[in-house]
C-alpha cells in the first residue's frame, strides 16, 4: 500500500483481502491443461454391424492448430481434472487482474487533466 491513509481505508483493505483469498486459491491448483475432451461413438449406418466406442479425444490449439490426441479411459478421469483446474485458473487470475486495476486505481495519483481550451474560430 501506498501510504498510511490507504492502509486506513475500509475500501483498500477488503479489495486486498480478495485479492489475498484468490491468491491463496491458486496454491493448489494442481495439474492444468488446456483444451476439451470429447466421447465418440462409431455407430454403423445399417444396424448389422457393430457399435466401437466409447473413444475420448482431447482437443487442444498449438501455435494456431488443432491437436486431436486419443485417451485411455484411464487417462480421462486426470485429463478431465487438469482441464478443470484450467478454467478455475483462468477465472481466478481474470479476477485477480480486475482486482488489481482497482487497488492500482485507488492507491495511485493519476494524471492531473487540464481543462480544455475552447478556441472561437
Amino acid at each position: 500500500m501506498a501510504n498510511g491513509k490507504a492502509r486506513k481505508n475500509p475500501r483498500i483493505i477488503r479489495l486486498y483481502a480478495r485479492y489475498n483469498a484468490l491468491a491463496a486459491q491458486l496454491k493448489g491448483i494442481g495439474l492444468i491443461l488446456q483444451g476439451t475432451i470429447t466421447e465418440r461413438i462409431i455407430e454403423p449406418l445399417d444396424n448389422k454391424e457393430k457399435v466401437y466406442g466409447p473413444y475420448y479425444q482431447w482437443t487442444r490449439k498449438i501455435r494456431a492448430k488443432t491437436v486431436t490426441v486419443n485417451l485411455s479411459h484411464s487417462q480421462v478421469k486426470e485429463y478431465q481434472a487438469a482441464i478443470n483446474n484450467n478454467k478455475r485458473l483462468e477465472k481466478t487470475t481474470r479476477d485477480m487482474r480486475n482486482l488489481s486495476l482497482k487497488i492500482c486505481d485507488v492507491t495511485t495519483a493519476g494524471v492531473i487533466k487540464r481543462k480544455s481550451i475552447k478556441i472561437a474560430g
